[in-house]
């Protein structure tokens, strides 16, 4: 029996360290590409200025790698709190929670910036499919499969409910959605596009399918249930 289990223990932790190897490797890589732009935004977001820091892309960019260790502090702290409460698989499912926070709020963050004429140009809208693919060019096509990219990765690893790629589909179009509706809604200078929701919900279920494996099961979700106190005798 405890060979047995020493076995299943393995592939799992050989699985989260791929998965840890792979988010570092991710980091490093951005990293490198935009470590010069990000440094332009460097001493106007140390010096906690608004204006330079948290209204361009190179701030908002910078301040998430920056908070990366904040977030890593906040898994371990909810993963050591489960752990202690005997809930299973309290690792994955801490992770799972900030990495969807810390990976999509600041994509969303991004895209509700205004433009130059916002409050001044009418708001746009664009209901043709595939019309405004190709003005995007490939950056604007990376990232709008960014936005909830991470949302589609980490969801169904932490709720067992979204562990289908028809409910990872509706999940990132309807956030799209409601996200393109803002712009419109609040005149952002940004044009609402179809082409935008459906990007968006294609970079969720890509990301999905990428974090499959740990796809949380309707069984585990059953099993961090709290065992009930048994009844008084008599």
């Amino acid at each position: 029996m405890t060979h047995n289990a020493s076995q299943s223990a393995t592939p799992r932790r050989t699985r989260g360290i791929v998965l840890l190897g792979l988010v570092l490797l991710g980091m490093a890589s951005a990293v490198f590409v935009l470590w010069r732009p990000l440094m332009m935004s460097a001493p106007t977001c140390m010096a906690g200025r608004w204006h330079g820091c948290f209204d361009t892309f190179n701030g908002v960019v910078l301040m998430t790698l920056v908070t990366l260790p904040l977030a890593a502090l906040v898994a371990w702290v909810l993963a050591r709190r489960r752990r202690a409460a005997g809930v299973t698989s309290a690792w994955r499912t801490s992770l799972a929670e900030v990495g969807m926070v810390h990976g999509t709020v600041p994509f969303v963050w991004l895209t509700m910036m205004p433009g130059a004429g916002a409050g001044i140009v009418p708001a746009r809208v664009s209901l043709v499919p595939l019309r405004d693919l190709v003005t995007m060019g490939p950056l604007g096509i990376v990232g709008n499969l960014l936005v909830f990219a991470s949302l589609g990765f980490f969801a169904p690893m932490r709720f067992a409910a979204l562990a289908s790629m028809p409910r990872i589909l509706a999940l990132g179009a309807g956030c799209s959605v409601l996200v393109e509706t803002a712009q419109y809604v609040l005149g952002l200078d940004r044009v609402s596009s179809v082409d935008d929701v459906l990007v968006n919900a294609g970079g969720a279920v890509l990301a999905a399918l990428a974090s499959r494996r740990w796809w949380r099961t309707t069984a585990e979700a059953a099993s961090d249930q709290p065992c009930p106190a048994p009844a008084p005798a008599g």
